[in-house]
């Protein structure tokens, strides 16, 4: 998945506005126009589409971090990648949301996605150990469509 389908998808599951993603960024202490920010926000097929950069993606997730679990003077600020891949957007955003390696299959489950703990544990393993394994698109897709179910509840059915 990219920078900018992750962004859209925290976007509409913490039901962010515009704004409010700027002041994310700032977080981190990372300035970003609101122009951008919307721009990031478009269709791939828009001509106003622009790409999110991947360093400025590691920043977002990090002032999600702060956003969520406030920011400790204590705790050294987490890494800022230059390269984003499935496994650190899955990894950033279980920070973000204080859930245990444990809680994964769990959400997974929400979007009917079954998964095995010791999948779970292979994705976030160091890139070097032997049983690393790389997370796919369809993984994330529904770790987040799990997050979005738990964080934004749907909306009840309409009288008709």
């Amino acid at each position: 998945m990219t920078s900018n389908d992750v962004l859209r998808s925290v976007r509409y599951m913490l039901d962010l506005s515009d704004s409010k993603v700027v002041e994310i960024f700032a977080l981190a202490g990372s300035e970003v126009p609101l122009e951008d920010v919307q721009a990031w926000m478009k269709k791939d097929e828009d001509a106003a589409f622009r790409k999110l950069p991947d360093v400025l993606m590691g920043y977002f997730l990090n002032g999600l971090i702060f956003f969520r679990r406030g920011k400790s003077e204590d705790a050294p600020a987490p890494s800022v990648e230059r390269r984003m891949n499935n496994n650190i957007f899955i990894k950033k955003l279980r920070i973000a949301f204080a859930l245990k390696t444990t809680d994964i299959p769990v959400v997974l489950e929400k979007a009917n996605f079954k998964i095995s703990q010791a999948e779970v544990g292979a994705i976030f393993r160091n890139p070097d150990h032997k049983n690393y394994r790389e997370c796919g698109d369809q993984i994330l897709r529904n770790f987040l469509k799990g997050l979005t179910m738990m964080n934004r509840p749907a909306a009840p059915a309409k009288k008709g």
